[in-house]
């Protein structure tokens, strides 16, 4: 497929936005929240179903923050949960983040949460951040890095689910690990100066071990992501049947911990 076509893995079904919509700035965004100030004009990329969106809009309010994603019914989405807060500054439209229909430095922040490792060109995405940022602003992406999360107890249901997702992520033109490539890849870019960092999800309580593993099950046999490895003959369904079996296992465990890392960089210049 051309270089800036990817297709998004995990697609919209209810497991996904399920995890989606328990982020916020504060679990998802950490690294930003320094830099933000009443005021400020912010672009959020890839938005999903809006919780960071609309968290970031009343952290910078009475600035604005304009949230762009690639489809109208996940901006409809968002657009609803702004409205529920009763936020006023966030506007929303559909984008391409390889060419964002944008004048050069129009925000003061630019910010993409788990957007980069699903596109077919992040070196060209960040290019096109970094021009719609204004100088002294500041470009933030953070992703996750697939082949460095671990969990215990240690099962081969897990290993083959890792396997299987990260051969789809990148049959379908993204970069599952891509966590560990964004300082390169903002380098890439031509940013003059970087601050890369690093966090991590963690589950290992009762209760984010049931959301964690029945979401990721749901995500296996009844998603977008499970009609794509089935398609492109990444895995059989009842390999899918197992692996989500192994998932809902595993959230039963005592003792289960399962940690997801992320790549994180702050951008300027």
């Amino acid at each position: 497929m051309p270089k800036e076509t990817a297709v998004y893995t995990h697609g919209h079904h209810e497991s996904v936005l399920r995890s989606h919509r328990w982020r916020t700035a504060a679990n998802s965004a950490g690294y930003l929240l320094g830099e933000l100030r009443p005021g400020m004009a912010v672009l959020d990329v890839g938005c999903g179903p809006g919780t960071i969106t609309a968290d970031l809009a009343a952290l910078v309010a009475p600035g604005r923050v304009t949230a762009v994603d690639t489809g109208t019914g996940i901006l409809e989405q968002a657009a609803a949960v702004a409205a529920e807060r009763g936020l006023e500054n966030v506007e929303f439209a559909v984008a391409d983040v390889h060419a964002l229909d944008f004048p050069d430095d129009s925000f003061d922040i630019v910010h993409a949460h788990q957007v980069l490792q699903h596109v077919g060109d992040p070196v060209q995405a960040l290019r096109e951040m970094r021009r719609v940022c204004r100088p002294g602003g500041v470009v933030a992406a953070r992703d996750s890095d697939y082949a460095a999360m671990a969990w215990f107890p240690e099962t081969s249901g897990l290993s083959e689910w890792q396997e299987v997702y990260r051969r789809v992520a990148r049959a379908n033109g993204g970069e599952p690990d891509a966590g560990r490539m964004l300082l390169s890849w903002a380098r890439q870019a031509g940013f003059p100066d970087i601050t890369p960092t690093a966090a991590a999800w963690c589950f290992a309580t009762p209760e984010t071990r049931a959301w964690w593993s029945g979401l990721w099950a749901d995500r296996t046999t009844d998603s977008v992501y499970a009609e794509l490895a089935v398609r492109g003959g990444h895995a059989s369904t009842e390999q899918l049947t197992a692996i989500a079996a192994t998932w809902r296992g595993w959230g039963v465990e005592d003792d289960g911990w399962f940690m997801v890392p992320h790549g994180e960089v702050l951008c300027r210049g």
